[in-house]
């Protein structure tokens, strides 16, 4: 016989291919193949068409194209036998998907096959039907699947339950059909078809709110029975897995529990008893018993229950099975937000867990301590942690510190306890963390005035031990180059401190030897010449080697720190009237516009009003000095007046440029600088001054006749002017030949308070309104969405539509996650152009859709209340 005629068998076509020593002889043995089967369909042999679709299916698993053999699987399906159907349905399921229009042809042929008499052909067609059906064929066959749930056989039970799944997650809206067949199927004793049942009224649960509400009122108590008959029932082989009665019964019951039992207290209820008596120590029974905590995680319960499955948990963690130890961690770090009291007494486990071999456990376990500090725990637990570090792996030193830098900086109950601990993770894992954390670290010691001298003693102790961490080197550098006169003369020293003695040259000394290990970086050594510029004023008997030490580096091939050596050098020894001056101590920045500016949330200091601002320090600032404020320099005070109440102007020309007074309640303009000028190169004075506006970046400002000194006084950008509403540019006057002033209209856009536009029990939407000056037809908002439920809002989406005389632009969204209780909110931009403003108000239709649970949530409205002049 020819080994390529249609009459070959499988098995020798699968031998002839694995005898190939190589891809073309696989491709040539393929191809004849092809070519035969090819030849036999178009002679319309019926004897070996079962056989060919076989070998064609093999085929296309083996990655060749197969779409010619498409229409031999419906000739199969359509013959009257079972084993040539069994062959066709077996090649319809694996050589098309549902996407194929040949589809269409089949559904006549399924619709006879589930009326088939055998229920073997019915069981093929069920089957086929659950792994392919379109939308078009589940409405057609929909009624015969739908009977199909009452056959007398339970196999075609069990597989019509599976096709139904199929059929109305194809088409929703059949569900309702099927909500009655499913409730009679949860009756079952046969557990095959109860599984697939309990499946299906499932997805029911998940797609209809009605058929929800429909199980949780007369099924909620059948199913806690059928439960408890197999939680309880006798030996039986069929079922049992290592002594535990089909354990994947007990687990889909208590997942349909869970479903059930969510946000409804009297289904909960009826299902407390049988959650409580669960208890196994097997691997199955292990699963049930963490079902089971999910389960009363989920569900409306007493803290009882709640404080049971905790203890579940606990006991998990002590398994010596990682998996199982992993799950129970991610379940605590859910229950956390429920019960954080009970996770609490399990705190000295988890803390084990930390130091555990596998990496995965010891970061899980990290995040839930994390989770688990609060205001009365965290010196106990962070002492923990920070002695852990000291025998940690270096590939978990990095999560390690960030997490104890995070406590110690959010839940600190006082600076001293914070700068020893923040030493202790330096010293152990200074090469770990960011530089944010020692700036910070920098923020705090300046402004705990009473803990300067202890905190560079105790950091001129950590550099001698600790010299091969570079952040805690910088940290000391910059200490005792600030306070070096403290560690020098032992002032400020406390009660708990050992007594050290430590000279000038010492101080010197150990800078040198931090500028010159081979570890240091250019910014350690940069900071090096700073702080030994410092030392310079502070330890003037020392000034001669400190300047040798500086010196070394005007040779060196970084450009940095070559500059700044020959800047230092000269400074030491050409200028040292200027010194003290140039190396006084540093002022003092406040924590919380530290933290502000650090985390983004610092309010704008841009405003039009003139008005004070009040930031987190609780200083008062006004606009009228914006370089202050980017220079940080204003962040606790106000810059002094000088002296002569004059500025820089007024020194170098003789000639009292600015003037203030006070008559009847006004305050009078004053002279800018640009207008000096122009009064020296005679062109005119420029129109007088608002006494109220703004001045602009390097502006002068003034306090009760006390005048502020800004250099360069106001020529960096246009001075605003009087009272016919414009701003002029002298400066640009100047440039462009003393030209007529050129004119720009001041920004008189309308304020519009935020408006509620939605609001529901779970979910709230605000929109902020701005206008773009010279465009009232554009409308710019800002949506901010909370969520005021517990839950975590996921794939959050909003969709807005608005009528045709409208355009809306909608900008991404911030996130598509929205934290529960208020936690955060997501911000998302629009732009509306109104082509019939004035004429037509704003309306808009919208639409949130998102995840709760994994279950798509919906919300919908209209706002018709926008503000009338939008």
């Amino acid at each position: 016989m020819n080994p390529f005629s249609s009459g070959t068998r499988l098995r020798d076509m699968i031998r002839a291919i694995r005898a190939c020593k190589t891809a073309a002889e696989e491709r040539a043995v393929v191809r004849k193949e092809c070519a035969s089967i090819r030849a036999a369909v178009s002679d319309n042999e019926n004897d070996y068409r079962h056989r060919n679709l076989a070998k064609l299916m093999f085929i296309h698993m083996l990655g060749y194209p197969t779409h010619f053999g498409q229409m031999e699987c419906l000739k199969l399906i359509a013959a009257p036998g079972f084993p040539e159907k069994r062959i066709g349905y077996l090649g319809l399921m694996l050589l098309l998907d549902e996407r194929q229009e040949v589809l269409m042809l089949v559904t006549n042929s399924l619709k006879q096959d589930l009326n088939h008499t055998n229920q073997y052909i019915v069981g093929l067609a069920l089957c086929a039907l659950g792994n392919i059906s379109s939308a078009e064929m589940a409405r057609d066959l929909a009624p015969e699947v739908e009977r199909l749930l009452q056959f007398r056989d339970p196999n075609v039970r069990k597989k019509a339950a599976l096709c139904s799944i199929r059929i109305i997650k194809k088409v929703p809206d059949l569900a309702e059909n099927f909500v009655n067949p499913v409730a009679s199927l949860l009756k079952e004793k046969h557990h095959g078809v109860l599984l697939t049942a309990i499946q299906l009224c499932a997805d029911l649960c998940i797609i209809s709110e009605e058929a929800l509400e429909y199980f949780r009122k007369k099924c909620t108590e059948g199913l806690v029975k059928v439960l408890k008959d197999a939680v309880n029932s006798p030996y039986a082989p069929e079922y049992d897995i290592s002594g535990i009665a089909d354990p994947f019964l007990q687990i889909r019951l208590l997942r349909i529990l869970r479903i059930l039992g969510h946000g409804d207290a009297d289904a909960s209820d009826l299902m407390n008893d049988i959650l409580a008596q669960t208890e196994s120590n097997k691997n199955a029974g292990n699963a049930i018993l963490y079902e089971c905590v999910e389960t009363i995680m989920s569900i409306e319960d007493s803290g009882g229950l709640r404080v049971l499955a905790i203890n579940i948990l606990g006991r998990f963690l002590s398994n010596r099975d990682n998996n199982i130890r992993y799950v129970a961690l991610n379940m605590l770090m859910k229950a956390i937000s429920i019960d954080g009291q009970a996770v609490q007494r399990h705190h000295a486990t988890i803390l084990e867990c930390v130091k555990d071999s596998d990496a995965s456990i010891r970061k899980r376990a990290l995040e839930l301590v994390y989770l688990l500090v609060n205001e009365s725990n965290v010196k106990p637990l962070t002492k923990e942690l920070v002695d852990y570090l000291e025998v940690s792996d270096h590939d978990f030193k990095g999560d390690l510190t960030a997490k104890i830098c995070s406590i110690v900086e959010k839940l600190s109950p006082e600076k001293i306890w914070y700068i020893d601990q923040m030493l202790k993770v330096l010293c152990e894992a200074g090469n770990y963390v960011k530089d944010e954390v020692w700036h910070a670290l920098i923020v705090v010691i300046t402004n705990a005035s009473n803990l300067h001298g202890y905190t560079v003693r105790s950091l001129y102790r950590a550099i001698q031990t600790s010299g091969d961490q570079e952040a805690v080197v910088r940290v000391a550098v910059w200490c005792i180059g600030e306070y070096g006169d403290l560690l020098v003369n032992n002032i400020g020293m406390l009660d708990l401190e050992e007594p050290m003695t430590v000279t000038e040259n010492d101080a010197v000394d150990a800078i040198e030897i931090a500028s010159k290990r081979h570890t240091s970086d250019l910014t350690t050594r940069a900071m090096c010449l700073v702080a030994l510029l410092k030392l310079s004023s502070r330890f003037p008997s020392c000034s001669q080697k400190i300047k040798d030490i500086v010196t070394q580096s005007k040779g060196s091939l970084l450009l940095e720190l070559q500059q700044r050596s020959i800047e230092f050098d000269s400074i030491i020894e050409k200028h040292q009237n200027l010194r003290s001056a140039l190396v006084e101590r540093m002022p003092v920045v406040d924590e919380a516009t530290y933290s502000g500016r650090r985390a983004g949330s610092l309010p704008d200091v841009s405003t039009s009003q003139g008005i004070p601002l009040q930031l987190p320090n609780g200083v008062p600032k006004t606009v009228d000095a914006p370089l202050l404020d980017l220079l940080d320099l204003s962040a606790d005070e106000s810059a002094p007046p000088t002296s002569s109440g004059g500025s820089f102007l007024h020194d170098l020309l003789g000639d009292d440029i600015l003037s203030s007074s006070s008559q009847s309640g006004t305050i009078q303009p004053q002279k800018s600088g640009t207008d000096v000028l122009l009064d020296l190169l005679s062109t005119g004075s420029p129109p007088a001054q608002n006494g109220s506006s703004t001045a602009d970046i390097l502006s002068i400002s003034q306090d009760n006749d006390k005048t502020t000194v800004n250099a360069l006084n106001s020529l960096s950008s246009p001075v605003v002017t009087s009272t016919q509403g414009s701003l002029t540019s002298p400066i640009m006057d100047l440039l462009d030949g003393f030209g007529p002033d050129p004119t720009m209209p001041k920004d008189n856009s309308p304020t519009y308070p935020p408006l509620v536009a939605f609001e529901s029990s779970s979910l709230s939407l605000v929109f902020k309104f701005s206008k773009i000056p010279g465009s009232p037809q554009i409308t710019q908002i800002e949506a901010n969405f909370t969520n005021k439920s517990s839950e975590v809002y996921t794939d959050f989406i909003f969709q807005a539509a608005v009528p045709k005389f409208l355009q809306l632009h909608l900008e991404p969204a911030s996130s598509n996650t929205l934290p529960g209780n208020g936690n955060g909110l997501i911000t998302q931009k629009l732009r509306v152009t109104n082509n019939q403003h004035g004429k037509k108000s704003l309306i808009m239709r919208i639409r949130i859709s998102f995840k709760l649970n994994n279950k798509d949530m919906l919300e919908e409205g209209q706002i018709s209340n926008f503000p009338g002049d939008l």
